[in-house]
């Protein structure tokens, strides 16, 4: 049974309003530029807490996706707007000008052009490491509708980290997604990924909330492990509004961490799991760099999927929690 969406959240899914120099300096900067960031677009809880120490997740190739997944606030239409050839450039001097040393590049879905604008990603990811090459690069992207060449142009462009989102359980997955989606092409797209790139991490997303079971979780985990996916978030959805699926459930805090204690017992090497987690929480960054850095100094070798580093076991899992108070309430 859905959740009155008049009822009052349950205290853990309370947030500070956005505020703060930083946050305030980095939506001026957006807003200049004409970037799109999924913070907004999305309606990201924990807009406020990233910004105001300059995370961000920044969305390209406009902010109108060709797909209508039932559970996400951008815009959908038939077709986005034409791409501005000026947007990896511009993108590249705002990353760079704010010195960061992690950020996430994410897109819309653009079913609208001949190569679903993966050509475009790759050259978001390549100026940026031009003009900031210091800068950690995550992207977060679509499934080019299971064509492994799309795949291919974004595995390749330089990022240090690929991700893609299966979303939901595999039962969930057809009523959560859009009908050009589906459970089993974005698990071939992960593969693909980790098959071209193999010292890349692969990274994916689980939203909970819908009306799975705990056995459903587990069982996506598993999918996921099987493909060599090495990073995962798990995070409660959050309605946008009553045009969107409603919540079946809020899931309670120990809940994120039964599915936490799985993921490390199934072998991920890292797992962020909590009510407000999203795919690029500021927290998995902070992690994901020092697994970056471990890779770099064993020469830029792949971390076996299935192998903890011992930095996992030891400070880097009490250092990453110590920075995440809010998950550990």
């Amino acid at each position: 049974m859905a959740i009155d969406p008049r009822a009052a959240k349950p205290p853990w899914l309370k947030v500070r309003a956005p505020s703060g120099e930083r946050y305030r300096w980095l939506r001026e900067q957006r807003s200049e530029l004409e970037l799109a960031t999924v913070c907004e677009e999305a309606r990201c809880p924990n807009i406020g807490e990233c910004w105001s120490e300059g995370t961000a997740t920044f969305m390209v190739m406009g902010s109108i996706c060709t797909r209508g997944c039932r559970f996400c606030a951008v815009t959908t239409r038939k077709k986005g707007l034409p791409l501005d050839p000026e947007e990896p450039a511009k993108l590249a001097r705002t990353i760079a000008a704010m010195k960061l040393n992690y950020i996430v590049i994410t897109s819309v879905d653009r079913d609208d052009l001949d190569d679903q604008g993966a050509s475009h990603f790759a050259r978001c990811v390549q100026q940026v490491r031009l003009l900031a090459p210091q800068t950690r690069i995550e992207v977060l992207h679509p499934d080019f509708r299971g064509q492994r060449e799309l795949v291919e142009v974004v595995a390749t462009s330089g990022a240090d980290v690929l991700g893609h989102n299966v979303e939901t359980v595999r039962r969930l997955s057809p009523k959560v997604r859009d009908p050009r989606c589906n459970y089993d092409q974005s698990l071939a797209v992960l593969q693909y990924s980790k098959e071209i790139s193999p010292q890349r991490f692969t990274k994916s997303s689980i939203m909970v909330g819908h009306g799975e079971t705990e056995d459903e979780v587990a069982e996506c985990m598993r999918d996921l492990r099987e493909v060599g996916v090495d990073l995962l978030t798990i995070g409660q959805y959050l309605r946008p509004s009553s045009r969107y699926m409603p919540v079946e459930e809020y899931v309670h805090p120990t809940q994120f961490e039964r599915y936490e204690q799985l993921g490390r017992e199934l072998g991920f090497l890292y797992v962020a799991s909590g009510p407000l987690v999203r795919s690029s929480y500021k927290a998995g960054e902070f992690f994901i760099n020092a697994l970056l850095d471990e890779r770099d100094s064993l020469g830029a070798q792949p971390v076996s999927a299935g192998a903890t580093p011992p930095l996992y076991r030891a400070e880097g899992v009490s250092r990453a929690k110590r920075a995440l108070p809010i998950l550990n309430a």
